[in-house]
């Protein structure tokens, strides 16, 4: 008998009942933390990039500088090989890439002797002193201009390659 009396109970009680109310569809903004620090790791990514491909690049620029007026002198000597002084102009560039590459007191009194072995310990080769950077010693007290400096140029060249890449 029970059956029978809650039985209408039961139909209105399910008469009452609504359909299930989904929640709304989040929306884009604002986004959830994991993306928040993922844009946060992304521009410090992306600024620390920036400022390595900046200090790289001003690194560069002395070794750029040397080597263009390297090629200038190069040209000069080309150009007029008889009336062109290629080792003092060469010895200027070279010691103002040694000022600036090492400390002033290390470089600025050097001459002769000490100069050649200076620009071969620092370039790791012999060349300043036993094969054509030997002319740099001599050649500026020399009024001829003809001597063959193309080894000395190359030699030149090879130097300023060493010491301002590994900087």
């Amino acid at each position: 008998m029970a059956q029978v009396s809650s039985q209408p109970e039961l139909g209105a009680a399910l008469a009452d009942l609504r359909d299930i109310h989904l929640p709304a569809e989040p929306g884009w903004w604002p986004p959830a933390p994991g993306w928040w620090f993922l844009t946060a790791v992304c521009i410090l990514a992306a600024i620390i990039v920036a400022r390595y491909w900046r200090r790289a690049r001003q690194r560069r620029v002395p070794r750029r500088e040397a080597l263009q007026q390297l090629a200038a002198i190069r040209d000069r000597w080309r150009a007029a090989p008889e009336s062109n002084p290629v080792p003092p102009e060469l010895s200027v560039l070279l010691r103002r890439v040694a000022l600036s590459r090492f400390p002033r007191a290390n470089v600025a009194a050097l001459n002769g002797e000490q100069w050649l072995s200076f620009l071969d310990r620092t370039g790791e080769t012999t060349e300043f002193s036993n094969g054509a950077g030997a002319m740099l010693a001599s050649a500026p007290y020399r009024p001829d201009g003809a001597a063959d400096v193309g080894p000395l140029l190359d030699l030149a060249h090879r130097w300023i390659d060493r010491v301002l890449s590994n900087k």
